[in-house]
């Protein structure tokens, strides 16, 4: 008993099971989700209450808009209830930061449907923020990138803190935000790179190790915590948890003809575009957050003449010049472009707009030199344990990013016994190939071994025209998985136009009309109104499989002597 208590003391848990607060949430919940079950008429005890999960894609604004359609529309259809789970990645943690800054959500979610038309935020409160976590040890990109998303995206500065949340009563599906850490994910092994955050906990789903959510940033050393920051907000989080543009592949989404030729995509080029990119998206958020005509105009002006630059073919300059000459040219090329919007805010009429202009260039131009995101103390800091590898243990900081880099779907957290989730309702907002992220699902649970559904290769032919709903069967362990496309054969004729909406919502542009809102949104609705008894049907059969685990596991332990609550008791191995 003495060295249970020791370790409950202990700031960093190593467990491959949920934490206290989770499973005492869960637990609540599923009184929630029995009730909404037998209003379905689907046949369920309070002890085969089967863990359903909907893990939103993310997909920048076209993913933060469906999420919210997809849930008005499952609350509308008695569904919304049966879930006990929501994950995130990337643009669908922006949503999620909405909705749950209201506690009753899932009561009033008309009102996250309006926020995404609402009035957003004034540019002068976004920099406010942004002044103060200027100050802070570890402000980067990151901050940047949050305020702007929060302020032009989501139209919403929330400034909880996602601990804030724990102590909620189980009226919302459990909510996990997923992350990768840049360097194990450049450079490490598969067990470094994934990371959940939950209003209880903080850590790498694969190690097994976290801390308290409220200790995420804190200053830690061989596992002992050595003085406690204030943990980050939500603003900040959403920039954690979607900046996909802190990867420098992300350049790829535009490159200048000239430069696009065999022999040019050097680190070089790549360092070039990569500032122009961050510039161009920075800005595009920028002007979101304005209303003015005439500030708008000088917008639009500074976009286009920064594309005017980039896209001014300097081929010549190029020519038989060694490699060091090329880096030398393209950093001068890119102070260019930093000494040019620098310049354009300077030249700026006087008065309130110039001036907060001013204020927000003098703080990115810097960081965007410096190219520094998700900057975060590392509570593995040379922590004692064989399993925590050399990226993580060796650095006093980890960066953590954008998971939609790695798998843009929140799959590894609800993979294997820890949640032991018997559905996944999975809406589908991601770009590119539409079954990719099934495929590199299904291939990191072959890395780390746990149970996934088996995908027909005959279906992911379909990738350029999807139907609008898929379900992927587990068998036994495996998770069953409900695949809905946002684009679809229901809603583009042909493959044409399965292409052309693809581009139009595309992940990186700036951010959307209030008529792009409203065709995201209707549409979200209308794929979970079109499938609603798919859904139902499999969530009776989930219903039957987890009577059958429940069945199959009574000889194993008593009731009696399990220490979990009743409907969440397992066979003795698990439960030990």
């Amino acid at each position: 008993m003495e060295e249970n208590a020791t370790a409950s003391e202990k700031p960093i848990r190593q467990s491959a099971s949920l934490c206290a607060g989770e499973q005492k949430y869960v637990n609540e919940r599923k009184q929630v989700v029995l009730q909404a079950l037998n209003s379905l008429k689907i046949n369920c005890s309070a002890d085969s209450v089967p863990h359903i999960a909907m893990l939103a894609s993310g997909g920048g604004q076209r993913a933060a808009v469906g999420l919210v359609g997809s849930l008005y529309q499952m609350e509308k259809e008695g569904l919304l209830d049966t879930l006990l789970y929501v994950g995130g990645v990337s643009g669908s943690t922006w949503s999620m930061a909405s909705l749950y800054s209201d506690p009753e959500w899932r009561s009033n979610i008309e009102g996250a449907v309006s926020r995404l038309s609402g009035p957003g935020v004034e540019l002068e409160q976004a920099l406010q923020w942004l002044g103060e976590r200027a100050k802070e040890e570890h402000f980067s990109l990151t901050d940047v990138w949050g305020v702007l998303t929060s302020a032009g995206i989501m139209k919403q500065m929330d400034l909880r803190r996602l601990s804030d949340e724990a102590s909620r009563n189980a009226t919302n599906p459990y909510p996990i935000y997923c992350a990768i850490e840049k360097r194990c994910f450049s450079d490490g092994p598969v067990e470094g790179k994934w990371f959940e955050v939950s209003p209880h906990e903080a850590g790498f789903t694969e190690l097994g190790l976290f801390v308290e959510t409220s200790l995420l940033g804190s200053e830690f050393q061989s596992g002992e915590l050595l003085e406690e920051k204030p943990e980050m907000d939500m603003v900040k989080l959403q920039g954690v948890l979607g900046c996909a543009l802190a990867y420098e592949e992300t350049i790829r989404e535009f490159i200048p003809p000239w430069l696009n030729v065999p022999g040019y995509m050097d680190d070089s080029t790549q360092e070039y575009l990569r500032v122009y990119n961050a510039l161009d998206k920075l800005i595009a958020l920028t002007r979101s957050t304005v209303k003015d005509p005439i500030s708008l105009s000088d917008f639009e002006k500074l976009q286009k003449m920064l594309k005017d630059r980039v896209n001014d073919n300097k081929s010549a300059l190029l020519e038989f010049k060694t490699p060091e000459e090329r880096k030398s040219i393209f950093q001068q090329w890119s102070k260019e472009l930093l000494v040019a919007v620098d310049t354009w805010s300077q030249n700026l009429e006087n008065g309130t707009f110039k001036t907060h202009v001013s204020l927000l260039t003098k703080q990115i131009i810097p960081l965007i030199i410096k190219w520094e995101w998700g900057t975060t103390n590392n509570f593995l800091y040379q922590y004692q344990d064989s399993s925590v590898p050399t990226c993580l243990r060796s650095e006093q900081r980890f960066h953590l990013v954008d998971a939609g880099l790695l798998i843009n779907v929140a799959y590894p957290s609800f993979l294997g016994n820890k949640r032991d989730i018997d559905l996944i309702i999975a809406p589908e907002y991601s770009a590119g190939d539409m079954f990719e992220t099934l495929t590199l699902a299904r291939d990191y649970a072959a890395d780390v071994k746990k149970p996934f559904p088996e995908i027909d290769d005959k279906i992911l032919e379909e990738r350029d025209w999807p139907k609008d709903c898929y379900v992927f069967e587990g068998k036994e362990k495996e998770p069953t998985i409900i695949f809905m496309p946002l684009f679809n054969r229901q809603n583009c004729k042909d493959a044409e136009e399965f292409k052309a909406k693809m581009e139009e919502f595309s992940t990186f542009q700036r951010p959307f009309s209030q008529e792009k809102i409203d065709f995201v949104l209707a549409t979200a609705k209308a794929n979970m109104k079109n499938n609603r008894e798919t859904v139902i049907r499999e969530i009776n059969k989930a219903a039957l499989r987890r009577q059958n685990k429940r069945s199959l596991a009574l000889p194993f332990v008593l009731q009696s002597d399990c220490p979990m609550n009743e409907s969440t008791c397992f066979p003795l191995p698990r439960c030990a």
